[in-house]
């Protein structure tokens, strides 16, 4: 009976174990993997417990820094007729092309830089300050809203003359006016009296003086054409350029701002009259100015007889004799037309 007793303890241990190990196996497949914690940034103390900084973000906008900008009025056109006739020619004029000038023909090329001083009597339209409805009819107003448009090409004067480097008008405007400046003034609002010393800040801007472009530099080619025995004259690029001071007041330097390529802007000085003191009723436009040659210059440089490229006045000092030497160029541009001809 003992022995009985003992058998089915054995089986009933055999037993659980058995029903132990099965019921542990259904577990572990029915186990899920948890997904691992986020590692968060953690910092010691001084008392060495681990505390969690959350990332700090700077949630202020930063105003955009000032920018140049030359500031140019919109045209405004007249709501009545602000003359006695009917002016429609200035709409309707458009340049004649240019006669072609075959490479084989073009015997003869000289090349010449010219410089305009708009002080000079006959250069009274390049300071001709009246608004019309196309806008100021200065010359350095309408290239500028041309290049503003879209309309004309601006390039650097600063890499060559040679129309090699594009300008943008945000350029422009930074080497005419310069970038804005940003300074601290009392506030009023804040503090009325001045007693705290609380500042604000105020944005000084320089504004676009035209009187200060009074010189303009022309560049342009003589071609003598064997086929019609003409000596023809192409200008190639207009130049404004600006009068640099000094902080006392006193003359420094004038430096050209850009080039634009005169062929492509001809279309354009088409439609701008330019200002004429005798008859305002017989006034040319732009481009018949430049065609007809109807301005005061003086040779500042050129291909005759100049191997080192230079400007006249970087091999003469004396400034009545580089007029003489410009005079001088011109005659012998003149002379060798008049040379191929035999009496």
């Amino acid at each position: 009976m003992k022995k009985h007793f003992i058998r089915l303890c054995l089986l009933a241990l055999v037993l659980s174990l058995v029903a132990g190990a099965a019921d542990a196996q259904t577990k572990k497949r029915t186990t899920k993997k948890r997904a691992p914690a986020k590692k968060t940034a953690t910092t010691k103390n001084q008392g060495g417990s681990n505390t969690s900084v959350a990332p700090v973000k700077d949630t202020t906008a930063k105003p955009p820094p000032p920018m140049a900008d030359i500031k140019l009025d919109t045209p405004r056109k007249s709501l009545r007729n602000d003359a006695i006739i009917e002016r429609n020619l200035v709409k309707d004029r458009t340049p004649l092309a240019y006669e072609n000038i075959r490479e084989d023909d073009a015997v003869y090329r000289q090349r010449v830089w010219r410089e305009i001083d708009v002080h000079e009597k006959m250069n009274l339209p390049f300071v001709y300050k009246a608004t019309e409805d196309n806008g100021n009819q200065r010359l350095i107003y309408i290239l500028l809203n041309g290049i503003k448009a879209g309309q004309i090409t601006a390039f650097d004067a600063n890499v060559d003359d040679r129309f090699t480097t594009p300008m943008t008008f945000q350029q422009i405007a930074n080497g005419l006016v310069g970038a804005p400046t940003t300074i601290q003034i009392p506030d009023p609002v804040a503090d009325p009296n001045g007693d705290k010393g609380i500042m604000k800040d105020t944005i000084i801007t320089q504004e676009f003086n035209p009187d200060a472009v009074e010189r303009y530099q022309i560049k342009e080619e003589w071609v003598f054409d064997k086929e019609s025995s003409r000596l023809h004259v192409r200008i190639l690029g207009i130049a404004p350029e600006k009068t640099i001071l000094n902080p006392d007041g006193s003359f420094r330097a004038v430096l050209p701002i850009f080039w634009v390529y005169y062929p492509e802007i001809r279309p354009i000085l088409a439609k701008y009259e330019a200002y004429n003191g005798k008859n305002f009723g017989a006034r040319m436009s732009w481009e018949e100015l430049f065609e007809s040659r109807m301005f005061s210059s003086r040779i500042i440089k050129s291909t005759v007889d100049n191997p080192g490229d230079q400007f006249i006045a970087g091999y003469i000092k004396d400034p009545i004799l580089q007029l003489l030497e410009g005079e001088n160029i011109k005659e012998k541009i003149f002379n060798y037309e008049q040379d191929l001809w035999s009496y």
